[in-house]
């Protein structure tokens, strides 16, 4: 995909990954970017470093993802590339006395920010784009919907879905001329890694600055790549998954026995 010219939308972009992809699409020649966030503010003054619009959106609801979609095509031409960024990484404990025991509400947020937004933008976007012939959708999701995230069942549940639906629209909507990317990073040094602690598991292979993603990310989507990993290092986690998925499962084990021993004694 060529940038230059085109029109598109970031969402979670007032902060982390979204900022950067925001910067590095407007460095890349792109004509408009619609910045889009639950932090209306701190979006609108993303969007004014690039000329762009900057929305608060609540990304749970379906109404308001459909409406900064049109807003955006009405202003600034079609939609070429919808980023679908935002995500929360919520109910993190790895001491792990239950897995499954997350609020029941702690479980709706992330199916609604990490699998539905994504799912609404394209329900709204698909039709438009097939009627012009293509467009394209990067979403962002984590090395943990390939693998798994120690400490939080949420997480690790809804970006395995992400992954799931990001291959149904790609492999359905292939031949309408649509191509879809996932960026699946490890560490990366945003706000959302702080929260949960930043010194776990997701960690361990190094912390990327969100300019490094992003580059990588728009690296893959010029070059049409589904899979965009800025840690390389996953390629043989996934290999090593697929090869052994028992031997994995108790590799994984391990290293929740040795995150909840640290978070038992403070040292984790």
């Amino acid at each position: 995909m060529d940038f230059h010219g085109r029109t598109a939308i970031v969402t979670g972009g007032a902060q982390g990954i979204g900022a950067a992809l925001v910067r590095a699409l407007h460095a890349a020649g792109a004509a408009h970017v619609t910045v889009a966030d639950l932090k209306g503010d701190a979006a609108r003054e993303v969007a004014a470093e690039v000329g762009g619009l900057g929305l608060e959106i609540d990304l749970r609801d379906r109404a308001q993802i459909i409406d900064m979609i049109d807003r955006t095509e009405r202003d600034h031409g079609p939609v070429s590339l919808m980023c679908s960024n935002a995500g929360i990484a919520n109910a993190f404990d790895l001491s792990v006395t239950n897995i499954a025991g997350a609020a029941p509400e702690e479980w709706q947020a992330a199916w609604e920010v990490n699998v539905m937004a994504h799912v609404h933008a394209a329900g709204h976007l698909v039709p438009l784009m097939k009627s012009r012939g293509g467009g394209y959708f990067l979403h962002t999701v984590s090395a943990a919907g390939l693998l798994s995230q120690v400490g939080s069942g949420p997480y690790s549940t809804t970006k395995h879905a992400a992954v799931g639906f990001a291959e149904s629209l790609a492999l359905s909507h292939r031949d309408d001329g649509i191509r879809v990317s996932i960026l699946c990073p490890q560490g990366v040094a945003t706000p959302m890694l702080s929260g949960i602690g930043g010194a776990g598991p997701q960690a361990g292979d190094g912390v990327l600055s969100a300019r490094e993603v992003a580059d990588a990310a728009l690296k893959g989507v010029a070059e049409e790549r589904f899979l965009i990993l800025p840690h390389p290092q996953v390629t043989g986690y996934m290999q090593a998954k697929v090869e052994n998925y028992d031997r994995w499962i108790g590799g994984m084990a391990k290293l929740q026995r040795a995150y909840r021993a640290g978070a038992e004694t403070g040292t984790g």
